[in-house]
């Protein structure tokens, strides 16, 4: 079976929650190898959190849980959360408010000249005695991370840790993750809205819809969503339908953007306002598929 091979994790959950459509199962399984760095995407509600909440045990749920051939949950054990090698990274960073930045790694582990190590790769050892009050939020993020690999996890989760972030600072921290996950051999589970982001940090990528998995594979199959010679491909929406003449007109908006694109008068009997479509193109001609 594949959770018995050598270096490999396995998670199979199962918990009834209440989810942004009502009630719903996350019911998901798959398996990691030591060293993979897997993006969890999907929209909000659909269990992404969650689910890092039971695999670091601070949730209970009807799960199978194994770690590096350790049985951290299955139907007769439950391996609560201090004595599993997690790290866990935050939305909201979570440092404790009366601890330097020091103080704050400490406090997870007495060991100074790992705390030491961390400060220096994060770039944190100036900042050492500060207290989190007194930093940006990139520095909170830097502290927040390096605090979680103080435990030497086995298994590093992160809650959409950039969301609070301007963008230079998300580049610049993204970088920083992506080197300690590299140097310290990390398993990481992220969960991400960003699919730059995704594409940058992670090898793998497991898209959740209302608590099931409706893709699994590796980060360029699931995110380069075209085929053949597509130049690019983006997720829309349609926000408007006009002509203008001859022409039919779709307004389309894909992240915080909003575009106009001509579309052929088939495409114009087929789509509606609120539709989902792929844009994508072929040789500088844009063509605009609806999603089933």
């Amino acid at each position: 079976m594949k959770e018995k091979r050598k270096n490999m994790n396995y998670f199979k959950i199962n918990k009834k929650l209440h989810g942004s459509l009502g009630d719903m199962v996350l019911n998901v399984e798959f398996s990691l190898e030591k060293g993979d760095f897997l993006a969890i995407m999907g929209e909000s509600g659909s269990g992404k959190t969650t689910l890092l909440r039971i695999i670091a045990g601070l949730e209970k749920s009807n799960s199978k849980i194994i770690v590096d051939n350790e049985i951290w949950q299955d139907e007769k054990n439950f391996l609560p959360p201090q004595k599993r090698k997690i790290g866990f990274v935050f939305q909201d960073y979570a440092l404790f408010p009366n601890m330097n930045v020091i103080e704050n790694l400490l406090y997870v582990q007495k060991d100074k000249k790992l705390a030491e190590f961390l400060l220096e790769i994060t770039n944190l050892k100036e900042l050492k005695n500060r207290f989190p009050n007194t930093l940006s939020g990139g520095q909170k993020q830097r502290v927040a991370l390096a605090r979680a690999l103080m435990r030497k996890p086995k298994i590093l989760l992160m809650d959409e840790p950039f969301s609070a972030l301007d963008p230079s600072m998300r580049e610049s921290l993204q970088k920083e993750i992506f080197l300690l996950h590299k140097e310290f051999n990390l398993t990481t589970i992220m969960v991400s809205h960003s699919p730059s982001e995704i594409y940058k940090l992670s090898n793998k990528v497991i898209e959740i819809k209302q608590g099931k998995i409706i893709k699994n594979s590796n980060t360029k199959e699931v995110l380069l969503k075209h085929s053949g010679s597509a130049k690019f491909a983006f997720e829309a929406k349609i926000l408007d339908l006009k002509k203008s003449d001859i022409i039919n007109i779709a307004i389309i908006s894909i992240g915080n953007q909003i575009s106009e694109i001509v579309i052929t008068n088939k495409e114009a009997k087929n789509l509606k306002i609120g539709d989902s479509v792929i844009v994508s193109t072929k040789a500088f001609h844009p063509n605009i598929k609806k999603i089933k």
